[in-house]
C-alpha cells in the first residue's frame, strides 16, 4: 500500500479529477452490490475508463477485479470484462495518442509495478491459468493476453510460478490446438515469452509435442510465403532450440529436420519477394544455423549436419546459393548457413566442392564465391560471408586444402587461361590494390595451410611472374616484398598473419624466409621503432614472426642460427621491449572480439584485423616464444639434444607403429584364415559325425538282422523288419496290404449284395406265380414283372463278370506280394551267411556295405514293382467306381421293383377280400368251399419249395 500511496501522491495538490470519484464509486459498487447485473455493469464501466485513467483504476480496482475473478466465475461476461481491465492496467502496449508527454518511462514503470502487485500472490497466476483453460472466447482470449503481458513485465518471476504450478505449462500448450486462429496465434506469442531464457520450460514445451504442432502451423500457413504467424512460430522454435542441447537432440531424433526442406524450395523467378517472405526465410535460415552452430557440442552438430545432407536440405540451400534474383540479405544469410552446415563434416564438404554454378561453362561454386570475395564492388557483409564459407570448407578438410593449394602449383595451372582457379583468385586478391581483398585473400590462404605441414612445404614451390622480362619470384618472397613497401595496415596485418601461419611448425619454410637477407633487418627495424598506436599491431605481428623464426629454426643457416638471432634482438631491440611488443597482439580490442567466435563479424571494413583461427595460434605461441628468447645457448643446446632425442624417439615410435600396423594387418589376415579353417573344420566334423552315426546305425541294423534272421518261426515279421532296417519304406508295403484287404472286403460286400438281390428276385417270382391264378389284369402285370426280371438277370450276369475280373486283379496283386516276400526271403540267408563268416568288425562293416548295396538294388527293383502295383491299384479303383455306379443303378431298380411289389400286394389283398366275400356267399348258397387251413397248408408247402430252390441257388 505504500507503493499505492506513492503513486497517488503527485506533484499537484489540487482537487482530484472527476474520473477518480467515478472510479471510486464503481469500485464500491463492484464490492458491495449483491446483484450480478450491477457488478457486471460496474466492471464494464471500469474497463472503459482503464485506458484513460490507468493509474487510478490500477490502484483502486485491482483488488476488486481479482475478487471478481475468484467469485463470479460462473458468468463469462463479467470475467471477460475484468480480464480486459487488468490487461489495460498492466500492459504497456498503448497507442501514442493515449500516452502523455514524457511519460514513456513512467508507463514502463507502471506496468512493471502493477505486475509485481498482481503476482505477489501466486494464487492469482494460478487462477489465471485456470481461466485460460476455459473454452469461452470472451474468457480465454483476454486471459491469454493478460498472461502474456505479465510475462513481458516480470518474465522470470511469472515463469517460476507457472513452472511450479501443477500442469501449468501443459495447460498453455493446449492453446496451439485451438481452432480459433486468434487464440492460437496469441498462444504462440504467449509461449514465446514463456520460453525466453528458461531451459526447464523449454524442455517441457518441447516434450509436449510443440515441434509437431508448430511445424504443422507453418505448413498450413504456406511455409515461407506465410504471414506474421509463420514468423512468430519460427521465433518460438528458436527459443526452444537455441543453446538447448536436449531439445536439439529431440528435434533431430524426431525427424523434424526433414520437414524443414520444403521451406527452402524457391522457383526460377525470384523477383518481387515480399518483406514478410524475406523475414520468414531469414528466420528459417537462422533456425538451421541454430542446429549446426559451432558453439554446440561437436557430436550433436555432426549428427545434424549428416541429417541435413541425407534429407536433401544442404542441396536445397546450395540451389538458393546459385539461384538468380535472390535478395542480397537472404543470399548472405544462405552463405553463412551453408558454411556452418559443411563446417568440419567431410561428406558435406565433398558435396559442396562438387556444386557447380549454372554458368557457361559451368564453374565450381567455390570459384564463383571467391570471385565475389575479391571484388571490391560487392557488399561488405557478403564478402565476409564468402570468407566464412571458405574457412568452413577448409576446416579439418585436408583434401580440400590440397585441392586449393594444387591450383597454385606449376604443374596444375591451366596454361590456356580459359578458366580461373581458386588459387589464381586468391593470388589476385592478395596483391590487388584493395586492402580488404588483400586481407581476405591472405586469411583464406592461411586457412588452406592450417595444421598441414605438407602443404606449407609445397606452397614454397609457387612462383609468380611479377613483370615481363624479370625472373619469377616465389610467393613467400612476394609477400615479404609487399610488406617492405609500406602498404596499408590492413594489408600488412593480413600478410603477417599468413606468414606466421605458414612458418609455424615448418622449419623448411623458416629456412626459406631467413634465406632472404632483407627479411630479418626489416622485422627488427619495424619492432625497434617507436610508432603510433595504429602501427603497434604491426609491430606485435612482426615480433611474433621473428619469434617463430627463432623457435622453429633448425640452425641450417650459419648466419641466422637461434643464438645469433637472439643476440640481434638483445642488441637492437632489447628482450623486454621485444616481449612488450609481442604482447600488443593479445591486448588489442579487435583480437579479443575475433577470439569469441569463428564467424567474422565486423561492423566496418576497418575493423577486419584478426582471424579467429589466428588467435588460437597466438595463444599457443606467445608463451613459448617468450621462453625461447630468454633461453641461453646452453639451454638451447640441451633443448636441441632433447629435440633430437625426441625426434629419434618419435622415429623409433613411428617405426614400431609401422611394424605394429603391419603386424595388425597380418593378424587380421591370419584371423580370417583361422575363421575359414575353423568353418571348414566344423563342416568336416559335422560330416564325420554324420558318417559315424550312419555307421553306428548300420551296425545296429546289422545286429538286429542277425537276431531276427535266427528266428525262422518269425520269418514273416523278420521279413517286414528287414525291409524297415534296410531303408525300404515299409509304409508302402503296408498300404498295399491294406488296399488288398479293402478289395477283399469290397468283394465280399458285392457278393452279399448279389445274394440279397437274388433273394429279392426270387420273392418277386413267387409273388408273380401266386398272382397267376387271379384275374387277367394280374396276368398282364406278371408278364411285365417277368420282363423286368429278365433285365435284372442280365445286369446280374454283367456284375458277376465284373466281380470275376476284380477277383483276377486281386489274385494278381496277391501273386506280386508273394514275389516281394520271396525276394526278401532270398536276401535273408545272404545276410545270415555274411554274419556267420564275419571275423572282425572291419570285415563286418565291409560286408555290411556290400550287402546294403545289394539290398538297395533290390529296393530299386521293389520300388519299380511298387509303381506297377500302384498302376494296377489305380485301374482297380476305376473299376470300383464303375461298380459303385452300377450298384447305385441296381439299388434304384430294386427300389422300383419294391414299389411295384407293394402295388401287387395291395391288389392281392383286394382279391383276397373279394374271394373271402365270394366264399361266404357260396356257403350261404350251400355250395361246398375248401377251408382256409387247407389253402394255407398248400401255400406253406409252396413256400418251402421256394426256400429250397433259393438255397440250391
Amino acid at each position: 500500500m505504500n507503493f499505492l500511496r506513492g503513486v497517488m501522491g503527485g506533484p499537484s495538490a489540487g482537487p482530484q479529477p472527476s474520473g477518480a470519484d467515478t472510479i471510486q464509486k464503481l469500485c464500491d459498487r463492484v464490492a458491495s452490490s449483491t446483484l450480478l447485473d450491477d457488478r457486471r455493469d460496474a466492471v464494464r464501466a471500469l474497463k472503459s475508463l482503464s485506458k484513460k485513467y490507468r493509474l487510478e483504476v490500477g490502484i483502486q480496482a485491482m483488488e476488486h477485479l481479482i475478487h471478481v475473478l475468484q467469485t463470479d466465475r460462473s458468468d463469462s461476461e463479467i470475467i471477460g470484462y475484468a480480464l480486459d481491465t487488468l490487461y489495460n492496467v498492466i500492459s504497456n502496449d498503448l497507442e501514442e495518442e493515449e500516452q502523455e508527454e514524457n511519460s514513456a518511462k513512467q508507463v514502463d514503470d507502471l506496468g512493471s509495478q502493477f505486475t509485481e502487485i498482481f503476482i505477489k500472490q501466486q494464487e492469482n497466476v494460478t487462477l489465471l491459468l485456470t481461466l485460460v483453460e476455459e473454452f469461452d472466447f470472451h474468457v480465454r482470449w483476454p486471459g491469454v493476453k493478460l498472461l502474456t503481458s505479465l510475462l513481458k513485465q516480470q518474465g522470470p518471476q511469472v515463469q517460476q510460478i507457472i513452472l511450479v504450478s501443477p500442469m501449468g505449462v501443459s495447460r498453455l500448450m493446449d492453446l496451439l490446438a485451438d481452432s480459433r486462429e486468434v487464440i492460437r496465434n496469441d498462444g504462440v506469442l504467449l509461449l514465446q515469452q514463456l520460453t525466453k531464457s528458461n531451459a526447464a520450460i523449454q524442455k517441457i514445451v518441447a516434450f509436449e509435442n510443440a515441434f509437431e504442432r508448430l511445424l504443422d502451423i507453418i505448413t498450413e500457413e504456406g511455409n515461407s510465403d506465410g504471414g506474421i504467424v509463420v514468423e512468430d512460430c519460427l521465433l518460438l522454435l528458436q527459443n526452444l532450440l537455441k543453446n538447448n542441447n536436449s531439445n536439439q537432440n529431440f528435434f533431430k531424433e524426431g525427424s523434424y529436420i526433414q520437414r524443414m526442406k520444403p521451406w527452402f524450395e524457391v522457383g526460377d523467378d525470384n523477383c518481387g519477394w515480399s518483406a514478410q517472405k524475406v523475414t520468414n526465410l531469414h528466420l528459417m535460415l537462422q533456425l538451421v544455423r541454430v542446429l549446426v552452430s559451432p558453439t554446440n557440442p561437436p557430436g550433436a552438430t555432426s549428427s545434424c549436419q549428416k541429417a541435413m545432407f541425407h534429407c536433401g536440405l544442404l542441396q536445397q540451400l546450395c540451389t538458393i546459393l546459385m539461384a538468380t534474383g535472390v535478395p542480397a540479405d537472404i543470399l548472405t544469410e544462405t552463405i553463412n548457413t551453408v558454411s556452418e552446415v559443411i563446417r568440419g563434416c567431410q561428406t558435406n564438404q565433398d558435396y559442396f566442392a562438387s556444386v557447380n554454378a549454372p554458368s557457361n561453362p559451368p564453374r565450381p561454386a567455390i570459384v564463383v564465391l571467391l570471385m565475389s570475395m575479391v571484388n571490391e564492388r560487392q557488399p561488405f557483409v557478403l564478402r565476409c560471408a564468402v570468407l566464412y564459407c571458405f574457412q568452413c570448407f577448409l576446416y579439418k578438410n585436408q583434401k580440400g586444402q590440397g585441392e586449393i593449394v594444387s591450383t597454385l602449383l606449376p604443374s596444375t595451372i591451366d596454361a590456356t587461361g580459359n578458366s580461373v582457379s581458386a588459387g589464381q583468385l586468391l593470388c589476385g586478391g592478395l596483391f590487388s590494390t584493395d586492402s580488404l581483398s588483400n586481407w581476405c585473400a591472405a586469411v583464406a590462404l592461411a586457412h588452406a595451410l592450417q595444421e598441414n605441414a605438407t602443404l606449407k612445404e609445397q606452397l614454397l614451390r609457387v612462383q609468380l611472374a611479377t613483370s615481363i622480362g624479370n625472373p619469377p619470384v616465389s610467393l613467400l618472397q612476394q609477400c615479404t616484398n609487399i610488406l617492405s613497401q609500406g602498404s596499408k595496415v590492413q594489408t600488412r596485418v593480413g600478410l603477417l598473419m599468413l606468414l606466421c601461419t605458414w612458418l609455424s611448425n615448418c622449419s623448411i619454410a623458416v629456412t626459406h624466409f631467413l634465406h632472404n637477407p632483407a627479411n630479418v633487418p626489416f622485422l627488427t627495424g619495424q619492432i625497434a621503432e617507436n610508432l603510433g598506436e595504429e602501427e603497434q599491431l604491426v609491430q606485435g605481428l612482426c615480433a611474433l614472426l621473428l619469434g617463430i623464426s627463432i623457435y622453429y629454426n633448425d640452425n641450417s643457416l650459419e648466419n641466422y642460427r637461434k643464438e645469433k638471432l637472439k643476440q640481434l634482438i638483445e642488441k637492437r631491440i632489447g628482450r623486454e621491449n621485444f616481449i612488450e611488443k609481442l604482447g600488443f597482439i593479445s591486448k588489442h580490442e579487435l583480437y579479443s572480439r575475433a577470439a569469441q567466435k569463428p564467424q567474422p563479424s565486423f561492423s566496418s571494413p576497418d575493423q577486419m584485423m584478426f582471424d579467429h583461427e589466428f588467435t588460437k595460434l597466438v595463444k599457443e605461441l606467445e608463451g613459448v616464444i617468450s621462453k625461447a628468447i630468454y633461453k641461453s645457448s646452453e639451454e638451447d643446446k640441451k633443448e636441441e639434444e632433447v629435440k633430437k632425442t625426441l625426434e629419434q624417439h618419435d622415429n623409433i615410435v613411428t617405426h614400431y607403429k609401422k611394424v605394429i600396423r603391419e603386424q595388425d594387418q597380418e593378424l587380421e589376415e591370419l584371423k580370417q584364415r583361422i575363421n575359414t579353417l575353423t568353418s571348414q573344420n566344423e563342416q568336416l566334423q559335422a560330416t564325420v559325425t554324420q558318417q559315424v552315426s550312419q555307421i553306428q546305425q548300420h551296425k545296429d541294423q546289422y545286429n538286429l538282422l542277425k537276431v531276427q534272421l535266427g528266428k525262422d518261426s518269425q520269418h514273416h515279421n523278420s521279413h517286414g523288419d528287414t525291409f524297415q532296417m534296410n531303408g525300404i519304406q515299409t509304409e508302402e508295403v503296408s498300404k498295399l496290404k491294406e488296399e488288398l484287404e479293402e478289395w477283399k472286403n469290397k468283394h465280399e460286400l458285392l457278393q452279399g449284395q448279389l445274394k440279397e438281390k437274388d433273394s429279392v428276385i426270387e420273392k418277386l417270382n413267387s409273388s408273380q406265380l401266386e398272382m397267376g391264378t387271379t384275374e387277367q389284369s394280374s396276368q398282364t402285370s406278371k408278364f411285365g414283372g417277368l420282363e423286368h426280371n429278365n433285365e435284372l438277370q442280365k445286369e446280374l450276369e454283367m456284375l458277376r463278370s465284373q466281380i470275376q475280373l476284380q477277383s483276377a486283379e486281386i489274385s494278381k496283386l496277391q501273386m506280386e506280394n508273394q514275389k516281394l516276400q520271396v525276394m526278401n526271403t532270398t536276401a535273408d540267408p545272404m545276410l545270415g551267411d555274411s554274419g556267420a563268416t564275419a571275423a572282425t568288425s572291419s570285415e563286418l562293416e565291409g560286408r555290411l556295405e556290400q550287402e546294403i548295396k545289394e539290398l538297395k538294388s533290390q529296393v530299386k527293383a521293389l520300388s519299380e514293382e511298387k509303381e506297377s502295383l500302384k498302376q494296377h491299384l489305380d485301374s482297380s479303383s476305376s473299376t470300383v467306381a464303375i461298380l459303385q455306379d452300377e450298384k447305385s443303378k441296381l439299388q434304384r431298380e430294386v427300389a422300383e421293383s419294391k414299389k411295384e411289389q407293394d402295388d401287387l400286394l395291395v391288389l392281392l389283398a383286394d382279391q383276397d377280400q373279394k374271394i373271402s366275400a365270394l366264399k361266404i356267399k357260396l356257403k350261404d348258397l350251400g355250395v361246398p368251399v375248401e377251408d382256409e387251413d387247407d389253402t394255407e397248408s398248400g401255400d406253406q408247402g409252396d413256400e418251402d419249395e421256394d426256400g429250397d430252390e433259393e438255397e440250391q441257388d
